[in-house]
């Protein structure tokens, strides 16, 4: 009998990877909408749940999902802080992910976000559209060439934006606690409040840790970094205080900002305000008004036809791996201890 399986948030463009690639014949429910409090049922008579970014895999979803027999609910993501750990673990549920599907996919994007807010190209075009072609005073911009780039976090991202920076010819600075051998080719490493004040480009590239580094980009960091300086955030979004982003770029210290990512983000990625239905957060409902001085895309670098067949062939092979007993490596996710019941 197929292995079956039910995945999550599955575009409609993406469904036929979800078939070529499936080698190992399971049998597949792809559900377009994410997971939710609403259809965790779906799941029933399924051997294991494939989820995507922000997905709701909370402790009453995986109660129910370990009531249906379910022992495996992967991520076809490198983030898992949309699943409740302490819950799987304490339900037996193994959780897997994929550490690497494209760096390229959201290195990429953070360069483009950055040159783009750069170059002021977005105004630019904006105006253009509308067919006014006068040149403006905000046009006037600096070349990526003669800038500086402080990359905070150097993983296999940070290091594949710094390539693509270095051959624009930008200066390079990187911050992490692990400075690996091929970071080092790459970037300079600083301590963090260097990179801040020396870089016209900062991009961020950190994991999130819940209840451990929210808002690592409050006032105090922004308030470090070069006055008129970019930031760009491609990571999580709740590692930036976007209120403290709302001021700085109101008062002139940051020239502007960009983001795949926001916030507690569940609340309104997927959805539609554009008929003017109340929008669910006043700050980042402010912050998205400074366009074209933030730019903001809904987290969208990984949609690349790389990145989501990646995702797609290595979330089959964890699952193979897994039903055979064998290590996952470095997919699997390392869970707490299960809970002492009293």
């Amino acid at each position: 009998m197929a292995f079956k399986i039910i995945a999550y948030g599955v575009e409609p463009y993406e469904e036929k990877m979800y078939s070529e690639l499936n080698k190992y014949g399971y049998e597949l429910t792809l559900v377009n909408d994410l997971l939710t409090a609403d259809n965790g049922d779906l799941a029933k008579d399924h051997d294991g749940v494939l989820l995507f970014v922000n997905c709701l895999a909370d402790r009453a979803n995986l109660e129910k999902f370990s009531e249906f027999g379910i022992k495996y609910v992967f991520t076809r993501t490198a983030g898992f802080n949309h699943i409740d750990l302490q819950a799987a673990s304490d339900l037996g549920i193994k959780v897997a992910r994929v550490p690497a599907y494209s760096p390229n996919a959201i290195a990429e994007l953070a360069v483009y976000l950055g040159t783009a807010l750069l170059r002021h190209t977005v105004y630019t075009t904006g105006r253009t559209a509308k067919l006014d072609f006068t040149v403006t005073e905000t046009m006037f911009s600096h070349e990526v060439h003669k800038c500086t780039v402080g990359i905070v976090g150097t993983g296999h991202i940070g290091c594949v934006e710094a390539e693509l920076y270095k051959g624009l010819g930008a200066k390079l600075l990187g911050y992490d606690i692990f400075q690996s051998d091929f970071a080092k080719k790459l970037v300079e490493f600083k301590e963090l409040d260097e990179l801040l004040a020396e870089s016209d480009i900062v991009s961020l590239h950190l994991p999130y840790f819940p209840g451990k580094n929210e808002n690592f980009v409050g006032e105090e960091f922004i308030s470090k970094m070069k006055d008129g300086a970019i930031l760009i955030n491609t990571a999580r979004g709740e590692i930036v205080d976007e209120a403290a982003v709302v001021k700085a770029i109101k008062s002139g210290k940051l020239e502007g900002f960009g983001a795949d990512v926001l916030t507690d983000e569940s609340r309104f990625f997927g959805k539609d305000f554009s008929d003017g239905s109340e929008f669910p957060d006043a700050t980042i409902k402010e912050l998205i008004e400074l366009y074209p001085k933030v730019l903001i895309t809904p987290h969208v670098a990984a949609m690349t036809d790389v990145a989501v067949s990646n995702m797609i062939a290595t979330s089959y092979d964890n699952f193979n791996a897994a039903i055979k007993g064998e290590s996952l490596g470095r997919a699997e996710v390392e869970l707490p201890a299960p809970a002492v019941k009293e």
